[in-house]
């Protein structure tokens, strides 16, 4: 139990105490990818599935709908986790990446955004359908998060989703980093991923920048630059795409 006096403190400062739980985590994560996982998982994606499972027993524990927000004491992860500062986060990623840069790619690069994020986005929206789910706005949420898990709730947030159609797209969105960043060194040779110019079009088709430079940080470390760069460009034209043309193409399909 924490004293009385340190537990009105952390309830008081809430939104410091989730920054505090999220800098916990996240050193975690990588302190467990380093030693435990050998670079083979990223840290950031440890620390992910850590937050959903610690989402999920606060929602166990409370009865309530915002996870372990609900505990007083996380109150805090409520605003931490919301849209606002996610928007935030996502935008000052965008203001990293220069067009001159994309470019340099040609016209493969620009091919291999558009191609990935088709095939994500078709294949999570196919998956969404045989489990049941046929309104446009579930189908298209969850296709969104099949392609990274921060372009799935955007695009979910955008469109009225439930927090269960968000938690799904994340869900999704994770669960593919996990598998880039596992199986890239594998099959980094047999698909020639061994420079600069692969490296951006195998970011532009994978797409979760977590999962692209993991993984690239396993294979060559000097390829990350080149693949997250890509990668990042995917999740801004994701999150430009997924509320509007893809949810447009697949209202149409659903009728």
């Amino acid at each position: 139990m924490i004293p009385e006096p340190i537990h009105a403190v952390l309830v008081r400062y809430s939104l410091l105490t989730a920054f505090a739980l999220a800098g916990a985590l996240t050193w975690a994560g990588h302190i467990l990818a380093e030693k435990v996982f050998r670079g083979r998982i990223h840290g950031s994606a440890i620390a992910i599935l850590a937050g959903l499972v610690l989402s999920a027993i606060g929602g166990i524990a409370t009865g309530g709908k915002q996870g372990i927000a609900d505990i007083p004491i996380f109150s805090g992860m409520a605003l931490l986790g919301g849209a606002m500062l996610r928007d935030l986060a996502i935008v000052s990623t965008a203001f990293g990446a220069r067009l001159e840069e994309l470019r340099g790619g040609g016209l493969i690069g620009a091919i291999s955004l558009l191609l990935g994020l088709f095939v994500s986005f078709a294949t999570g929206g196919a998956v969404a359908w045989v489990f049941g789910y046929r309104d446009a706005v579930s189908i298209t949420t969850i296709g969104a998060g099949a392609a990274t898990y921060i372009v799935g709730p955007v695009t979910g947030t955008a469109l009225g989703a439930g927090p269960e159609l968000l938690a799904l797209s994340v869900a999704a969105g994770l669960v593919k980093a996990i598998l880039v960043m596992v199986a890239t060194p594998f099959v980094a040779s047999a698909i020639g991923l061994d420079n600069p110019r692969s490296a951006m079009i195998f970011g532009g088709l994978m797409g979760t920048n977590s999962g692209v430079m993991a993984g690239l940080a396993a294979t060559d470390p000097r390829l990350v630059p080149y693949g997250a760069m890509t990668a990042t460009f995917y999740t801004g034209l994701g999150c430009l795409l997924g509320p509007s043309v893809f949810f447009l193409i697949i209202r149409t399909l659903t009728g």
